[in-house]
């Protein structure tokens, strides 16, 4: 998702420039499509993550333009979804942890509603009358990555990336302060390799990006005639999303399994447990397909966005779980801080040598 939305935007901005996109499998094909595909800044930020929610909110502003934009260059629909989402609570130490999200949400001035457990049904049937509370968040929006991924691809190449499938990198050849392709020569190199960036060699100890594998695994469900769920569904435990697509996306663990990409009938237990415990409808839904991703996660779980001390060599990686969410402004920084050769303060709390000892 990353790697796409920064080539399709310095194609768009930067006509006459030779752009390559290299992927070591199919474009398109990789941890993002197995994504839920969340809109979800205000749901997802923690009590300490104010560049988070600065940065994702902002994401969000930019979305209706990113998809409508990409859409238009693929020739190729794709839908953002705004019907908002629920979170909610069943037992009682969960209303206590939400009302305490609930409050530093409004403390921070975001847009929050608190429900009670009528109010929460009344808005989205689907839900179980063992529900106490919820928090109702109308801001929150969501996008199949299913959708948006193929169309991405076909704008980038319609914009004149030149795209390299199954082209694994496996070393950067640097040479002096620059660098330059094993095969592709470039004055510029952007990283995007998701799990993967800290694997890629070449690269000097202290410059490799500190980013690690977590697994996530997914359930695809098909949506029946008598299924009539229409909002993004939130627990402390799982989440569900109808999808455009006639699916209900329903996940997802978080797994420290190394680059183990396997499903687990734990994880698939875990799962439908804690979602049938919020909608038990979905209990007579077919499965589609059990996914597996592995998110590129850092040691704060904030992405690594900017240059770094090599010349010519740019980070744009560690997105852990927002990679979907981050695509406009990631692609946005990345491509202003080439064209420009400065990054902004939007990204500055996202700089690689954050974790350095000698930054």
């Amino acid at each position: 998702m990353i790697g796409l939305s920064v080539a399709w935007r310095l194609a768009r901005e930067n006509a006459g420039k030779r752009i390559v996109l290299l992927d070591a499998n199919r474009a398109g094909e990789g941890t993002s499509r197995v994504a839920a595909g969340m809109i979800a800044p205000i749901a997802e930020a923690g009590f300490e993550d104010p560049y988070f929610i600065k940065f994702a909110r902002l994401s969000r502003e930019r979305y209706r333009w990113f998809v409508s934009e990409v859409s238009s260059d693929a020739d190729a629909p794709v839908t953002l979804g705004e019907e908002g989402s629920i979170i909610v609570s069943i037992h009682r130490d969960d209303v206590d942890a939400m009302r305490r999200v609930y409050e530093h949400r409004r403390q921070a001035d975001l847009p929050v509603e608190w429900l009670t457990g009528t109010q929460a049904r009344e808005l989205e049937p689907t839900l179980t009358p063992r529900v106490s509370a919820a928090m109702w968040i109308a801001y929150d929006g969501q996008v199949n990555p299913r959708a948006l991924l193929p169309a991405l691809v076909r704008a980038c190449v319609r914009r004149g990336v030149e795209l390299h499938e199954n082209a694994r990198v496996t070393r950067i050849v640097i040479e002096g302060d620059e660098v330059n392709g094993e095969r592709v020569e470039a004055g510029v190199i952007v990283l995007c390799a998701g799990a993967w960036s800290g694997t890629i060699g070449g690269m000097p100890e202290d410059v490799i990006p500190q980013v690690r594998p977590i697994r996530g695994q997914i359930l695809r469900l098909t949506r029946t005639a008598d299924f009539a769920m229409k909002h993004v569904v939130r627990g402390p435990r799982a989440y569900l999303l109808p999808k455009d697509d006639g699916t209900v996306v329903v996940g997802a663990t978080q797994e420290e399994a190394g680059f183990d990409a396997t499903p687990t009938a734990g994880g698939v237990k875990s799962i439908l447990e804690n979602a049938w415990e919020m909608v038990p409808s979905i209990y007579d839904l077919p499965i589609e397909r059990i996914e597996v991703g592995l998110r590129p996660g850092t040691r704060d779980h904030l992405p690594l966005i900017g240059p770094t001390r090599i010349r010519g060599l740019i980070m744009a990686t560690g997105h852990f779980r927002h990679g979907i969410l981050f695509a406009p402004t990631t692609a946005d920084a990345v491509c202003h801080g080439i064209l420009t050769g400065t990054f902004g303060d939007d990204v500055a709390a996202f700089a690689p040598d954050r974790f350095a000892s000698t930054r």
